[in-house]
Parts: structure tokens; C-alpha cells; sequence
């Protein structure tokens, strides 16, 4: 006799735990994700606001180095008219590096049209009467003439030092030849000594260019958090979406995470760029330096993960109510203008970097981007509330979104 087999039946997995089922949010969010890297238009703007910053600072400090070392390799032009009155003066002038071109009489008007075509940083003029007043020992005066809307401006600190050295050296001269010391025009005899470092000078002069390596990562954002919100509401697939056996934190996740992944990957790229192009810029030129790392880099990028959270989350809680998608994108883009507003105004009020700072996103990313940038030792807390204060209002945005999905009216509306 055959023995009877029994079945065994094996345990059921209960629903969540089956390995092979993905939850609902990450189905969402593959959804999003896939939908957004077909947009074109998304992905080049995407690609547009990851190279426009970068470029646009490192096109500005480059500018910067240019036109400081212009002087050092080609020489500051200067005319003067009567040069032959003062050969001692016009060899102070060339040794250093000043390339002076002797000219004839010229008017005041001519002397301007001249400083207009900026191809001269100053005009030196030399009175008719230079030679004797010299001679005689009262003041011989030296006119000297330049515009101060012009770039050449920032020469004419070269210039003025020449003149005030010429000018010490005969009071020196005219003094010893009555017996009396020259160190009597100097009573007083002032060393200055800087504490800056050239890292410290660097990050108070790009302050607030930090802050917009930060601002697009809400343009990022933009695009997919808009079209998945009001635009399907507008195409009338958020009913379809509505209407399936899914909870709506899993639905509203899906989006948030989807648009945060783009926002987030063009935020790491454009850092990346912005710092390469800082680290590769000689900015020891004009006296500032970069001494932020890759290690430091990744730290940031770490950090500022919260950030892409936060602009994803608060554009779709502001296009969940828009009808149209020309309505959310206006909504959101008004109210991407007041995280901005704290990294334009703080740095122009050149305030001492205090904790606060870091409670308020871009804010926050900017002022420990900064310090880093320095050289100062941050600690823990910094990095933790810059992290905590974008996530903490993130949350709130999801939360806000679930529960206005949830709500009859937003039904009834759509």
C-alpha cells in the first residue's frame, strides 16, 4: 500500500513583506524618474543652470585676475605734458614700470577726450612756472588728471605713490641742506600688519557667489515637481493616479523623491564644476586663495542633501493647489525668490557668522560653505542644523501635500 503524501503548505508572507514586491513609493517614484529624464526641455535645463553658474563666477574672477595683472605685464600708461621740467621725476615714474609718453599743450577739453578713450590711465601736467618755483622753493604744481569711471582707475594708486615719494625726497634734500633731519616730516612712524589670510579675503569677497552654487538646486527641482503635480492634474491623470489602491503619502513620496534625485544630481555636478574651476582659477593674484578640498567637498554635498529635499517638497506643496501647469510653475517660481533674499541681504550687512544662520536654508549652506572656504575649524553643530533645518521644513511641505490630496475639495477639484 502506497503511503499517502501529505502537502505541506508553507507559510504566507504577509503583504510588505514579500521580498519581491516593491513598495508602492518606490513604484512612484521609477514612474517620476523615468517621465523626467524623457522631457528634453527638463534635462536641458537641467544641464543649462549646472554649467551657467560655474562659468558665470569663474568668468568674473577670471576677469578680476586679468585686469590685476594687466598693469605688472604691460606697464600703466601715462601722459605728461612738459616732462622735460622734472627728468627726475620721469625716471621715479619709469622705474616703476610706468610707460610715460611725453605730449605737447594741450587743452582741458583735449586732456578729457584723452581719459575718454581709456587708452591712457592718467595725464600728468606740469605748470609753466615748475622750473622756477622749484628753484625758488615754493610749491610747483603738478596737475593730474584721470577719470574715476574709467577701469584705469585702479591704477592711479601706483601713480600717487611715485608723486608722493618724489615729493618727500626734495623736502628730505631741502631739509638736510639747512641742517635739519628729515625725520622731522615723519613724527609719527605706523606699521600695519594684516591678520587676514588670503582664504579669509577670498570667501568675504565671494560670499554671496557661494550662496548661488546653492540657488539652482530649486530650479532643478522645478521642472519635474510641477509636471508631476500640476501638470497631470491638468492632463487629468491625477484621477487615474487617485483612483488605485495605493496610500497617498506612497503617491505624494514617490513624486517628492523623484524630483529631489534630479535636483539633487544636478546640485552634485554643478559643486563639483564650480569647484574645479575655483581650484584651477590663480587667485592668488588678486590676494585670495580656495583652500577647500574634495574631502570638504563631499562633505558639503553630504550636507546639502536636505536641501534638494526641501525645494522639491515646497514646489509641490505650492503646485498641489494650481489647476494649470503655467500656474504652479508662476506660484513656485515667486516663492523660490525668498530663500534667496537671506543669501543676498546677509553677506551686503557683513554681519559675524552666528548660529541662526544656520536654521535658515541656502542660508545655512552658504555660510558653511564659507567658513569651510577659510580654513576655520567647523564643528558638529554647524553641519547638523544645516542638514536638520531643510529637512525639518521638508517634512512639513510632505506633510502638508498628504493631507491636501486627502482632503474632499482637493477631490472634487480635480
Amino acid at each position: 500500500m502506497r503511503p499517502v503524501l501529505k502537502p505541506v503548505l508553507k507559510p504566507s508572507l504577509k503583504p510588505g513583506l514579500n521580498p519581491r514586491v516593491k513598495p508602492l513609493f518606490f513604484v512612484v517614484f521609477m514612474k517620476e524618474l523615468r517621465d523626467t529624464l524623457r522631457d528634453r526641455r527638463a534635462l536641458s535645463l537641467l544641464l543649462l543652470f549646472v554649467l551657467m553658474y560655474p562659468v558665470m563666477v569663474g568668468g568674473i574672477l577670471s576677469q578680476q585676475i586679468s585686469r590685476a595683472t594687466a598693469p605688472q605685464k604691460e606697464g600703466i600708461e601715462l601722459t605728461v605734458i612738459g616732462a622735460q621740467r622734472a627728468p627726475t621725476l620721469m625716471t621715479q615714474l619709469k622705474q616703476k614700470n610706468i610707460n610715460v609718453t611725453e605730449g605737447g599743450p594741450m587743452t582741458d577739453e583735449q586732456i578729457t577726450g584723452l581719459l575718454r578713450t581709456k587708452a591712457v590711465a592718467a595725464v600728468l601736467r606740469l605748470s609753466d612756472t615748475y622750473g622756477s618755483d622749484y628753484r625758488d622753493m615754493r610749491p610747483a604744481r603738478i596737475e593730474l588728471w584721470f577719470d574715476s569711471a574709467s577701469a584705469n582707475y585702479r591704477q592711479m594708486g601706483e601713480i600717487e605713490g611715485v608723486l608722493r615719494s618724489y615729493g618727500n625726497t626734495i623736502a628730505g634734500a631741502r631739509l638736510l641742506a639747512h641742517g635739519v633731519s628729515p625725520a622731522t616730516l615723519f613724527p609719527v612712524q605706523v606699521q600695519r600688519y594684516d591678520t587676514g589670510s588670503s582664504a579669509s579675503r577670498s570667501a568675504s569677497m565671494i560670499g554671496t557667489m557661494l550662496g548661488m552654487f546653492f540657488i539652482p538646486a530649486f530650479f532643478f527641482a522645478l521642472s519635474p515637481a510641477v509636471d508631476s503635480t500640476a501638470g497631470e492634474r491638468e492632463r487629468r491623470s491625477m484621477e487615474v493616479l487617485l483612483a488605485q489602491p495605493a496610500r497617498t503619502i506612497d503617491l505624494v513620496a514617490g513624486k517628492w523623491l523623484a524630483a529631489s534625485a534630479v535636483a539633487l544630481a544636478g546640485l552634485v555636478l554643478e559643486l563639483g564644476i564650480a569647484h574645479g574651476i575655483l581650484k584651477w582659477l590663480p587667485l592668488e593674484e588678486i590676494g585670495m586663495s580656495w583652500r577647500l578640498s574634495w574631502g570638504d567637498l563631499a562633505l558639503v554635498c553630504v550636507v546639502s542633501l536636505s536641501l534638494p529635499l526641501f525645494a522639491a517638497a515646497m514646489e509641490i506643496a505650492l503646485a498641489i493647489n494650481a489647476k494649470t501647469f503655467k500656474e504652479a510653475q508662476t506660484t513656485a517660481s515667486f516663492a523660490m525668490l525668498v530663500p534667496m533674499i537671506p543669501v543676498i541681504v546677509v553677506p551686503m550687512m557683513d554681519l559675524a557668522t552666528q548660529t541662526w544662520m544656520y536654521l535658515v536654508p541656502l542660508l545655512a549652506h552658504q555660510t558653511l560653505l564659507s567658513e569651510l572656504a577659510k580654513g576655520q575649524a567647523v564643528g558638529p553643530l554647524p553641519f547638523l542644523l544645516t542638514f536638520g533645518s531643510s529637512l525639518l521644513l521638508a517634512l512639513l511641505c510632505v506633510g502638508f501635500t498628504t493631507w491636501r490630496m486627502k482632503s474632499e475639495r482637493y477631490l472634487m477639484g480635480v
